[in-house]
């Protein structure tokens, strides 16, 4: 372990009245790693030594305080993994009671389930898309009555020479729409905020995140991004669709809604964690075809970004999850449009198509596309690296719900200033002309004559897109462009993170388009550069660069791109700009949604564990020691160790130590803390007298209708005769625990865990019995750092 980051052993105790040992500080994580407390009960059986936890160098002066209460939360460092999210049980409990109701299923009835899984991903696309035309319908309407009444006063006051109410008009509308948007999400439901990208990636990780798929963040998701968009931030509607069609997918797959407490007594079979992870994955999907109108980049989006696990049934319901999607925004759009059965709005944002004969490449401009990528590459990075650093700042220091608000205020009157006067000093009055995508602007110009600054800042960013895109050459100017760039990247960099709901997605495409399209304009003053430097060609080459350099997406992005442009003969030039934006991109730092998981000190697992790990092996990794429980065990002790330990500690391996209680016990089953809950509910208890009497027969439906949200130990009455009787962990119990041996390495235990999607791995002996536990924030704390290996520190926080 030399190359490992200098570990600080920890093993302050204290003595409690009856003289027990117990850790101040342990491992305890997500999944149930140890319990803060050990017991001195026969029963209990405790094996290994207390864990270390690693501080780090800038943290040593908190040993002491540390030393007085576990319970001290520690200051945010990016160094350290937080032990308050818990993991989601992706792996079957394979106990008796499941695998009777698996038998009983006969060809019928596994088709009539499989049906069922067709018919919840219909109506996952569906609901989304309805989403997704409810946002698109309020936010055009929203922004139109704002920019209307902004420009007629414009009008009127350019007349009388003062525009100061104007101004001050833009900034009270503005300000006013993302503070309602701020406030729903600060003080109604924070796991709204941004996004919801790096909160799905987690979920379909395997970490249960609070509150990101229940109906109250749904509500404040959609609600909010209107608002954020319509206020005039530097923000899109489209991210946000993934977390929307996530929720609703959630959701729906449940037959009911525990916010609204309504049980509509169906889907009742999907109530567990990995069928609802599938259904995510689908509703995560079908977000992003809503959004871009593209089906196939949808899967690809959620198999590439969000899910951890995959099959190919799998890939054939997400897939049409997402064609149902796109079709239902596509026909409920062409109705409110007038014009029923015109199919032509696939997507939210709609690119428009590039002409085939007209937007052509040659094979000497692949060089060009791809020192385009290395440009959006490194710009991503800087992006990315600037927008770290006020993330922390903000955790730090604007933790406050009411400073947050006053942020998002700040920050929306800030861009409506900057471009009002941007508009107004630019000066760049363009000659109306035939082919603009939309409707110029006529502000503080000439009649006959539009502003060109106005048409990128005084529109929905989606427009602006298409403008950059399609509008023809010698609509922009080069002044325009870069002035605009360099704003717009400094405001789309300040707004991502802040409160409110909203997506990086379209201001990096609005940022890429405009340095893009800047790029194309200087090309075409070399000798011959016109006949083939089109603007808009490479405007689209700059906005795959820039949003691949931030979020680094390649094979996903590449086929969105594809089908929101309707054009595949730019699919080789996206892709080649998308792999290199990525390679340079990585060097310097992480993607956007990497960077934010890493903040929020979230156990993530990627795919494959670290390169040099292979001198660690899983007795090391493991957490020790380890609390189990006998097959037949005193209800009064089982009350004890869930009153006791941690809320986090949520699996317990079952054991025999036939009668010798001098040596390591031999594991023959585990069982979950939800589990061991839901039997106390029930009072599935055994008298003492008579040992032979059978338990109260419980089925999996009551284990199904306390799912997810099991109570807590504390609301569980047992009397004290009751405390006497024994509980029979065999029926409920999974006898076949995965397990592995305390000689495996590192990656061969990661890879072990992270492909099988467990929630916990018992290492065991030579003769199987238990000698520690592996958890998420076991494998989760490796990670290769600047100094090579380096070990996380664990926080209460």
């Amino acid at each position: 372990m030399a190359n490992v980051a200098k570990k600080v052993s920890w093993s302050g105790r204290e003595e409690d009245e009856d003289g027990e040992s117990t850790p101040l500080l342990n491992g305890s994580s997500p999944g149930g790693e140890q319990p803060p407390r050990q017991y001195s009960h026969p029963s209990f059986f405790r094996v290994g030594q207390l864990s270390t936890v690693d501080l780090g160098d800038e943290n040593r002066e908190l040993e002491t305080e540390l030393a007085s209460t576990y319970t001290k939360e520690i200051p945010h460092n990016e160094n350290l993994l937080s032990l308050k999210y818990e993991s989601l049980d992706y792996d079957n409990s394979e106990n008796q009671l499941f695998m009777e109701e698996e038998r009983r299923i006969n060809h019928t009835a596994f088709r009539t389930v499989e049906i069922t899984r067709w018919i919840i991903c219909g109506m996952i696309g569906i609901f989304t898309g309805l989403i997704a035309c409810f946002i698109d319908i309020m936010v055009e309407k929203l922004a139109g009555v704002k920019y209307q009444v902004v420009k007629d006063n414009i009008d009127k006051f350019t007349e009388k020479g003062g525009l100061s109410f104007s101004l001050l008009l833009w900034v009270t509308l503005n300000s006013a729409f993302v503070m309602v948007g701020s406030l729903l999400v600060a003080f109604i439901e924070p796991i709204a905020a941004g996004s919801g990208i790096p909160q799905i990636k987690c979920f379909l990780n395997g970490v249960k995140i609070p509150h990101v798929v229940r109906l109250k963040t749904l509500i404040v998701k959609v609600v909010g991004v209107i608002l954020s968009v319509a206020g005039g931030l530097a923000v899109g509607k489209e991210g946000p669709m993934i977390h929307s069609g996530a929720v609703v997918a959630a959701g729906i797959s449940q037959g009911r809604s525990t916010s609204l407490k309504r049980d509509f007594k169906i889907f009742e079979y999907f109530r567990r964690d990995t069928e609802k992870r599938d259904f995510v994955s689908a509703g995560a999907a079908a977000g992003v075809s809503a959004a871009f109108g593209a089906p196939v980049g949808g899967v690809l989006f959620s198999l590439e970004e969000g899910a951890s696990f995959w099959n190919q049934l799998l890939t054939w319901r997400i897939f049409f999850a997402s064609m149902i999607s796109t079709f239902t925004l596509n026909f409920v759009l062409s109705i409110y449009n007038k014009k029923p059965g015109d199919l032509s709005n696939p997507g939210l944002i709609n690119f428009g198509r590039f002409d085939t004969e007209e937007n052509t490449y040659n094979i000497f401009e692949l060089p060009l596309f791809i020192c385009m990528g290395a440009i959006g590459g490194m710009l991503g990075a800087v992006f990315n690296a600037l927008n770290n650093g006020l993330t922390m700042f903000r955790i730090r220091y604007l933790h406050r719900p009411c400073l947050q608000v006053i942020e998002a205020m700040l920050v929306a009157a800030v861009t409506a200033t900057v471009a009002f006067v941007t508009i107004y000093y630019s000066g760049d009055c363009q000659p109306l002309r035939e082919g603009s995508v939309e409707y110029p602007l006529q502000l503080f110009c000439a009649d006959g004559e539009y502003n060109a600054m106005a048409s990128a800042f005084f529109t929905t960013p989606e427009r602006s897109v298409r403008s950059l895109f399609h509008d023809p050459a010698g609509s922009f100017n080069p002044q325009t462009l870069g002035v605009f760039t360099i704003l717009y990247f400094f405001l789309s960099c300040w707004t991502y993170g802040l409160t409110v709901s909203a997506g990086i997605f379209i201001p990096s495409l609005l940022l890429g388009a405009a340095w893009g399209r800047l790029f194309g304009i200087l090309l075409t003053t070399i000798p011959n550069g016109a006949s083939w430097a089109d603007p808009g060609k490479y405007a689209l080459m700059g906005a795959a660069a820039q949003l691949g350099g931030i979020v680094r997406m390649t094979l996903s992005l590449t086929v969105i791109m594809v089908e929101a442009t309707g054009n595949v003969t730019y699919g080789f030039p996206i892709m080649l700009v998308l792999m290199t934006s990525k390679i340079v991109g990585d060097y310097f730092i992480e993607g956007l949604y990497d960077i934010h998981i890493k903040l929020q000190s979230v156990p993530f697992l990627h795919w494959e564990a670290p390169v040099t790990s292979y001198s660690i092996t899983a007795r090391e990794v493991m957490s020790t020691p380890v609390t189990c429980l006998r097959r037949r065990e005193k209800v009064g002790i089982i009350v004890d160790i869930l009153s006791e330990t941690s809320s986090n500690h949520n699996g317990f391996p079952v054991v025999e130590n036939n009668g010798d209680t001098s040596q390591p016990a031999r594991l023959c089953g585990l069982i979950l803390r939800s589990q061991l809950i839901v039997l106390l509910k029930h009072k599935v208890f055994v008298e003492r007298e008579n040992l032979s009497l059978i338990q109260r027969r419980l089925k999996l439906k009551d284990f199904r209708d306390a799912y997810p949200r099991f109570p807590p130990i504390q609301s569980i009455h047992v009397s004290q005769d009751e405390r006497e009787c024994l509980m029979d962990l065999t029926e409920f119990m999974n006898p076949t625990p995965y397990t592995v041996p305390q000689e495996a390495s590192l990656p061969r235990v990661f890879k072990l865990f992270r492909a099988l999607g467990l929630r916990h791995l018992v290492v065991v002996d030579n003769h199987n019995r238990v000698v520690g536990f592996v958890t998420r924030k076991d494998l989760a704390r490796y990670r290769i750092g600047k100094h090579g290996l380096e070990e996380l520190g664990l926080a209460q926080t």
